[in-house]
C-alpha cells in the first residue's frame, strides 16, 4: 500500500516521502525583503519533509503585500536565500521556491506610494493589511493594460532565473490565494474583456503565459503550480470554480509540470464543492492536496489513489520534525498564532523538536 512515508517522484526529484511543508508566509525577512540567517535556520530544522515549499516571494519589486517578506528579485535577495538553501541541502532536503506577484493585495505604504494593479479596478473588501502605520484599508487598484502583461510574464521568468542562481530545487508558480495569477483566474476579480478577460480559456492566459516562461527557465520537470478554486480569502469568488477546475486540469497536462498543488476547500466557507475529485480525473501529473489535513487522512487519502502527497502548514509550522511525530504517533505541539507574523525566534525556530 502506497503511504505517507512511501518514495515520490516528482518531476526531477525523488521525494524521500509523501509529507510536504506548505508555504507559509512568516515575514521574517529584512527591511529591504532580504532572507536572513533566522530564516535558515527554520526551513533547514524541517528538512525531513518530502519537499519543502518556501513562502511567497516577490517575483518583482514594488509589489510588497506583507511588509516584511522575503524577494528574489535583487542581488542581496539571491545571496539571502542561498544560506537557506544551503542549509537545507546540507540537512539532506528538497526546496522550492513560491514565486509570487500580489496584484491587488499590495498597498501603497508598502510600495513607496505605488497604487497596486490588477486585473480590474476592484478593492479586496473586509479585510485589512498590515502596514508600517499599522492595519490599514486595501486600496482600489489601478487595472494593468494588456501591453503591461508582458513584463509581468518577464518577471517571473527572471524571479525563476535568481531562484536557480540562489540553489533552489524548483519553484513554484503561485496561482491561489487572491494574489495576481488567482485575480485573473477567477470571474469574481477579473471583469476585464480582450485577450485576457471574459471566458475561462482568456482568464487563465496570463497564468499558462507566466508558466512557459518559468518552464523555459528551469524544464517543466522542476516546476510546479499551487491553485485554489474554492477559497475566498482575499474576497475572492468564482461563478462556476468546479469548472475552472476542471477546465485547468486538462490544460495543464500540456505542461508536465513537477506537481499540481491543490487547495481542497474555502478557509471562509464562503463557496462549497469538490474540485479534489474533478482535478484527480483529469490531471495526469503528480498531484498535491493542501488545506486541513490529518495525517491520518492524508494516508487514507493517498492510498486511495486520491492524492499523490500532502501539504501540511501550521503542522509543520509548529513542528519541525513532523514526519518523525507522526510516525511515531507522538503528539503535536501546539501553534501560537499571535507569532505567525511577528519578527524574530519565537513562534518560529523555538517550537522543540520529540527529543527536546
Amino acid at each position: 500500500m502506497t503511504t505517507l512515508f512511501s518514495p515520490i517522484k516528482v518531476g526531477a526529484l525523488t521525494a524521500p516521502n509523501r509529507i510536504f511543508m506548505a508555504p507559509l508566509t512568516r515575514c521574517r525577512a529584512d527591511a529591504e525583503h532580504v532572507p536572513t540567517a533566522l530564516m535558515a535556520e527554520y526551513y533547514s530544522q524541517r528538512a525531513s519533509a518530502g519537499l519543502l515549499i518556501a513562502e511567497a516571494t516577490m517575483a518583482m519589486a514594488g509589489n510588497s503585500a506583507f511588509w516584511m517578506e522575503p524577494g528574489i528579485h535583487s542581488a542581496a535577495q539571491v545571496t539571502g536565500w542561498k544560506l537557506t538553501t544551503d542549509a537545507v541541502h546540507a540537512a539532506g532536503g528538497h526546496i522550492f521556491l513560491q514565486i509570487w506577484h500580489g496584484g491587488r493585495a499590495c498597498h501603497p505604504l508598502l510600495n513607496g506610494g505605488a497604487q497596486p494593479v490588477a486585473p480590474s479596478p476592484i478593492a479586496i473588501i473586509g479585510d485589512e493589511v498590515h502596514t508600517p502605520e499599522g492595519k490599514k484599508p486595501y486600496v482600489i487598484p489601478r487595472e494593468l493594460r494588456d501591453d503591461e502583461l508582458p513584463g509581468i510574464v518577464a518577471g517571473f521568468a527572471k524571479a525563476a532565473e535568481n531562484a536557480k542562481a540562489a540553489g533552489f530545487d524548483g519553484v513554484e508558480v503561485h496561482g491561489a490565494n487572491g494574489y495576481l495569477l488567482d485575480q485573473f483566474l477567477r470571474d469574481g476579480s477579473n471583469k476585464r474583456t480582450g485577450p485576457y478577460g471574459g471566458p475561462v480559456e482568456s482568464r487563465a492566459r496570463l497564468l499558462l503565459e507566466v508558466l512557459a516562461a518559468v518552464c523555459k527557465v528551469w524544464g517543466s520537470d522542476r516546476v510546479g503550480l499551487r491553485l485554489s478554486p474554492l477559497n475566498s480569502y482575499n474576497s475572492m469568488i468564482d461563478s462556476d470554480p468546479v469548472g475552472l477546475a476542471t477546465w485547468l486540469a486538462r490544460r495543464l497536462n500540456d505542461f508536465d509540470l513537477a506537481y499540481l498543488h491543490l487547495m481542497r476547500g474555502d478557509f471562509f466557507q464562503q463557496q462549497q464543492g469538490d474540485v479534489v475529485t474533478p482535478v484527480r480525473e483529469y490531471y495526469k501529473g503528480v498531484l498535491i492536496g493542501n488545506m486541513g489535513y490529518t495525517a491520518d487522512e492524508a494516508q487514507s487519502a493517498i492510498a486511495a489513489g486520491k492524492l499523490d502527497a500532502v501539504a501540511f502548514g501550521t503542522g509543520f509550522l509548529a513542528n519541525p520534525d513532523l514526519p518523525a511525530r507522526i510516525k511515531a504517533g507522538a503528539p503535536l505541539n501546539k501553534v501560537d498564532p499571535a507569532t505567525f507574523y511577528t519578527p524574530g525566534p519565537a513562534g518560529y525556530t523555538d517550537y522543540p523538536t520529540m527529543g527536546a
